[in-house]
């Protein structure tokens, strides 16, 4: 513990509040509240822990906090800074899920839509419903029974679908407002309940006339219009009779793991559920409460009319969060379902217990044996650097970023070499970390714990020389060694540079190769994208005396084609060119 936090420390109030916990580089990893400031932020600090609450202990440098009225405000105060700051630590629904809703437009002449966002535009919605399969099925045979607009603009002339039956083309001839909803009154009563009942009692009804008729295939179309009304609407099952629009949450926790399961009811069937398991570092019943208030932000999730929740939670707390009605059902079928979510939730929990653990270690537990093995702090960032040409042709570097052992995609960088002429590995490694790091300084931006070097030891030695002689930084750099088959053979590290000790079948070494591996695939990626545009064979094919070398020592020699053009056909004949080759090379560029 540093002297700050224990000057912090002893003079922490003891109001209710939250907690923001920071890490070497300023950054919030955490966001906790707690009834009492004092013993809740010294408990992190005395006595033993977990490993994962360990593991947010040796990151923490230093905390503030805000001192809040009530434990209810401190609760709402706490999402507010989880959703603003994103600390990793915490509670955060990454799965983003938008469940599919069927709409029908507030126009004037209205039109049936799928859509993720439920607006206050006026709309009727529908759902959710368990895919987006699910609702263009149910979609597709509302479009069948009722001819509801479908362009987006009103053409000028009848469409398709007029033809189809499917619209009663709005765009030429004047329909009643009042058909529009008489259409939407049967919609309504079609996905509420049981009114696609009736549908498809009348739909049978005419099935029979046509067969009567000797109108054999009106009769199977109808037939299997009825089949598909029966399959999309009757497969859910039936929980509830009143047909009230709920969802139903229960929880388990084990080994500082939570597995929180949420069943969808919706009309009366329950259509979809969903599962959500992360570690916890607070109170369970809290941090239950803090996903609770997440769960229904920003649009993620619709908010039914109630929301069953057990009876372990604090029921004032969560009505204050949710703003709708709570309930913890004491008896009968409404408490069956809250055990059945809690019980669904300790399943999940079992069974992916040991799959979570398992990436745990292949990741942030890899992180920390690499820190170990090193002797360096927990290289939380990691920077991997790679070059890629062919010859000196088309010379690119790339940068990947892993945080906390998983690539962070966003933060990859690329790079064109700009001063290096032939293939000179050590002075585009120079050229790259330089550009790198000066702008790291320039920018204030975030200093990796760690810079792997996708190479031996002359490529390591070219990127330390830069770090410390020209940008006067102390960060500890490594080196990727391979074997012969192109494999990660050894990591390279100190002064001198030696061999790590690392077991080829650790989760550390697997790591290594994981980095080695993506950046080498995205330096490879990108060299191709600036090869392919720089490639100019298609337009020289066919031209006598220009083979694959000729082709080679032109692109090495002026870079890009458009250079090419601009050379004349003495300098191409000095270059290496027969007179004739160069006059022809010249003479087709021209004409492309």
């Amino acid at each position: 513990m540093n002297e700050t936090i224990e000057h912090k420390l002893s003079l922490l109030p003891t109001n209710s509040g939250c907690y923001l916990m920071k890490d070497k580089h300023g950054t919030i990893i955490y966001v906790g509240k707690a009834k009492n400031l004092r013993n809740r932020v010294r408990s992190y600090f005395r006595g033993g822990h977990d490993t994962k609450t360990e593991r947010l202990v040796s990151e923490i440098v230093d905390f503030e906090y805000i001192v809040t009225e009530s434990n209810t405000e401190a609760l709402v105060l706490e999402i507010n800074l989880i959703q603003q700051n994103k600390p990793k630590y915490n509670i955060m629904l990454k799965d983003d899920k938008y469940y599919p809703f069927i709409k029908v437009t507030s126009e004037r002449y209205p039109r049936l839509l799928i859509t993720r966002k439920v607006k206050k535009d006026k709309a009727l919605y529908f759902g959710p419903y368990p895919d987006v399969r699910s609702a263009n099925e149910t979609k597709k045979i509302l479009d069948k029974l009722y001819p509801l607009r479908k362009c987006q603009k009103l053409p000028k002339e009848v469409c398709l679908y007029y033809h189809l039956g499917q619209c009663l083309a709005p765009c030429v001839y004047d329909v009643s407002p009042k058909v529009y909803e008489g259409m939407i009154q049967e919609i309504k009563h079609f996905l509420k309940g049981d009114g696609y009942k009736d549908v498809v009692r009348e739909l049978e009804g005419f099935m029979h006339e046509s067969a009567e008729k000797m109108e054999f295939e009106r009769a199977a179309e109808l037939r299997d219009q009825i089949t598909a009304i029966k399959g999309v609407m009757e497969k859910q099952k039936m929980t509830l009779t009143d047909f009230i629009d709920r969802d139903i949450f229960g929880y388990h926790v084990d080994k500082g793991w939570m597995c929180v399961q949420v069943f969808f009811i919706r009309q009366g069937k329950m259509i979809q559920r969903d599962v959500s398991i992360f570690p916890f570092y607070n109170e369970a019943e809290e941090d239950f409460l803090t996903y609770l208030g997440q769960f229904y932000l920003e649009n993620q999730h619709f908010k039914p009319k109630e929301i069953f929740i057990p009876d372990s939670i604090d029921k004032e707390s969560a009505q204050v969060l949710l703003q709708t009605k709570v309930i913890q059902p004491k008896i009968g079928e409404k408490k069956q379902l809250v055990e059945l979510a809690n019980k669904n939730a300790r399943v999940s929990l079992e069974q992916k217990f040991e799959l979570i653990e398992r990436k745990t270690e292949r990741t942030m537990g890899a992180v920390e044996g690499l820190g170990d093995a090193l002797n360096i702090p927990v290289p939380i960032r990691i920077e991997a650097f790679d070059n890629s040409n062919i010859m000196g042709t088309s010379p690119v570097s790339a940068m990947v970023v892993f945080l906390n052992g998983q690539p962070a995609k966003g933060e990859y960088r690329k790079y064109k070499i700009k001063t290096v002429e032939g293939p000179d590995d050590y002075a585009t490694m120079k050229e790259v970390v330089y550009r790198r790091y000066a702008k790291v300084l320039k920018d204030n931006l975030p200093f990796p714990d760690l810079i792997l070097i996708d190479g031996g030891k002359g490529q390591i030695e070219a990127a330390r020389d830069v770090l410390e002689n020209q940008l006067g930084l102390d960060i500890p750099i490594a080196g990727l060694a391979k074997n012969d088959q192109h494999k990660t053979s050894e990591l390279l590290y100190g002064q001198p540079l030696e061999a790590v000790p690392l077991k080829r079948q650790s989760n550390e070494f697997f790591l290594l190769q994981r980095i080695q591996e993506e950046v080498h695939r995205f330096a490879i990626t990108f060299h191709r994208q600036v090869r392919s545009k720089n490639s100019f064979s298609s337009k020289l094919d066919g031209i006598e005396g220009l083979g694959p070398k000729r082709k080679q020592m032109l692109l090495k020699h002026y870079k890009s084609v458009k250079n090419i053009k601009k050379a004349t056909i003495e300098e191409l004949n000095q270059l290496g060119l027969p007179l004739k080759v160069a006059q022809a090379v010249v003479e087709t560029l021209q004409d492309e």
